[in-house]
C-alpha cells in the first residue's frame, strides 16, 4: 500500500466515550470490584523485571497457595479460565491419549472441545444442564472404559449454577484408577466455596481473577501436584506461552514470569488478597452459602423455579427459569437500563429460558435484596404473578 493509498484511509468515525454507569452487577463473572481494589491498579507502572514486582509476585503467590489448600506452586498467566482449561490439556498430556470429560454444561464442554482439538481421544460422561454429576453413574461409568490418562471436571458450572460434589469424584476416581490425573476447572468457585486441593488429591486446579477474587479479569492461576508435574515431564502437546516448566523456573529464580505479566491487576489481586485474608476464608464460604440460600428463596418466594433446586445448587451463581410469556431478553434489558441492575443470560440450549444471578467475590446482602427487588417489580410489571 502506498502512501497515498493510505492517507485515503478516513479516520474512523466512533462513538463518544461515555462514563461506564453505577451498576449492581449481579453476573458470574466479571464481578464487582471494592473501591479499594480499583484505586491499587492506579499505581504508577513499575518494571515486571525490578524487585517491586518479584515482592508482589512472592506475596500473591504464597497467599493463593493458602486459599488452594496445597503446597504446589500456583502458576498465574495474563488469561482468562479459558486459558487455565488449555494450560492444563497442553501441558498434561500427549496426543493421542485418552481422557474423560465429565460434562454437566457449557464449561465442561468447552473443556472438552480443547481436549479435541488437541488431538485427544475424549469420552464424554454428560448430564443434562442444570443436574449435576451423580458419582454412582460416574463410577458404573468408569468402570466400563478403557484405561484412561485423565479425567476433567468443573466444579461449578457457571453457565447452570450448579456445584460438582468434586471430593466425591475424586475419591471415586482415585479407587477405580489411581495413576489417572484429575482436572478441575475451579473458575467460579475457588476462593468462594471449599475447596482443598492436596486432602482431595486433585492434580490440577485453575481458577481466575474476575470470579471469587474481587479483582478485574486478566489473571489465571494454575497448580499442579507432584504427579501432574511428572506428567508434565512426558507430556508432548505443543506448549509455549503456558509452558509450566518454564514458568516454574522464572518463578523460582527471580519470583519473575517468561513473558509480561498484567501488572495493574496484580496490584489489584494483592489488596484483594489483603482482604479476603481479614474476612477469612471459612467466613468467606459462609458469606457465600448465606447468598446461595437467600437468593434461592427468594426466587422461589416470587413463584419462580429454579434451574437447579436440589442440594448441589450453587453458591455463587443462581440460574432461574425465565416464567412463561415474558422474553428474558427484554427483561434483562429493561432491568439493566431502568433498575441499573444486571444479570447475565442463558447459554447454549438455555438461552432465552433462564437467566442467571451472580453473587460471588464482593457483594452486600442489600445488592441482593435490592437486584431481587427490582426483578421482582418488573414481573409484576410483566404480568407474572407467581
Amino acid at each position: 500500500m502506498t502512501i497515498q493509498e493510505q492517507n485515503a484511509i478516513p479516520i474512523p468515525q466512533v462513538e463518544a466515550r461515555v462514563p461506564v454507569p453505577a451498576q449492581n452487577l449481579r453476573v458470574p463473572g466479571p464481578t464487582t470490584v471494592p473501591e479499594q481494589i480499583q484505586a491499587a491498579q492506579a499505581a504508577p507502572m513499575i518494571n515486571h523485571r525490578g524487585p517491586e514486582f518479584s515482592a508482589i509476585a512472592k506475596r500473591v503467590t504464597a497467599r493463593l497457595q493458602y486459599f488452594y489448600q496445597t503446597e504446589s506452586l500456583v502458576m498465574t498467566y495474563p488469561a482468562s479460565g479459558t486459558g487455565g482449561q488449555e494450560c492444563a490439556i497442553v501441558n498434561l498430556f500427549s496426543p493421542g491419549d485418552h481422557v474423560v470429560s465429565i460434562t454437566i454444561g457449557s464449561f465442561g464442554d468447552r473443556l472438552a472441545k480443547i481436549a479435541v482439538a488437541y488431538g485427544l481421544q475424549v469420552t464424554r460422561i454428560e448430564f443434562p444442564w442444570g443436574q449435576a454429576a451423580d458419582p454412582a453413574a460416574v463410577e458404573a461409568r468408569l468402570s466400563e472404559l478403557a484405561p484412561y490418562r485423565g479425567v476433567l471436571i468443573t466444579h461449578n458450572e457457571t453457565s447452570t449454577g450448579v456445584t460438582n460434589d468434586i471430593r466425591t469424584l475424586a475419591t471415586l476416581v482415585r479407587n477405580l484408577s489411581p495413576d489417572a490425573l484429575i482436572v478441575v476447572d475451579a473458575v467460579s468457585s475457588l476462593s468462594c466455596i471449599p475447596l482443598d486441593m492436596d486432602s482431595w488429591d486433585l492434580d490440577v486446579v485453575f481458577t481466575g481473577s474476575q470470579k471469587g477474587w474481587m479483582s478485574p479479569p486478566g489473571i489465571m492461576m494454575i497448580a499442579a501436584s507432584p504427579r501432574a508435574w511428572e506428567a508434565n515431564k512426558t507430556a508432548r502437546l505443543p506448549r509455549f506461552y503456558f509452558d509450566w516448566e518454564m514458568t516454574r523456573k522464572m518463578l523460582a529464580a527471580k519470583w519473575q514470569h517468561p513473558s509480561t505479566p498484567a501488572v495493574s491487576i496484580f496490584y489489584a489481586l494483592d489488596v484483594a488478597l489483603d482482604m479476603m485474608l481479614e474476612e477469612g476464608r471459612e467466613a468467606i464460604f459462609e458469606r457465600h452459602a448465606q447468598a446461595g440460600s437467600y437468593v434461592r428463596e427468594r426466587a422461589k418466594g416470587m413463584g419462580l423455579q429454579l434451574l437447579a433446586d436440589h442440594p448441589n445448587a450453587s453458591n455463587t451463581v443462581t440460574a432461574i427459569k425465565t416464567p412463561d410469556g415474558i422474553d428474558t431478553k427484554a427483561l434483562l434489558k429493561q432491568l439493566r437500563e431502568q433498575d441499573h441492575v444486571v444479570f447475565a443470560g442463558g447459554q447454549g440450549p438455555l438461552e432465552g429460558k433462564i437467566f442467571r444471578v451472580g453473587h460471588l467475590g464482593y457483594f452486600t446482602l442489600s445488592e441482593l435484596e435490592q437486584a431481587m427487588d427490582a426483578l421482582e417489580k418488573r414481573l409484576r410489571e410483566a404480568g407474572f404473578q407467581g
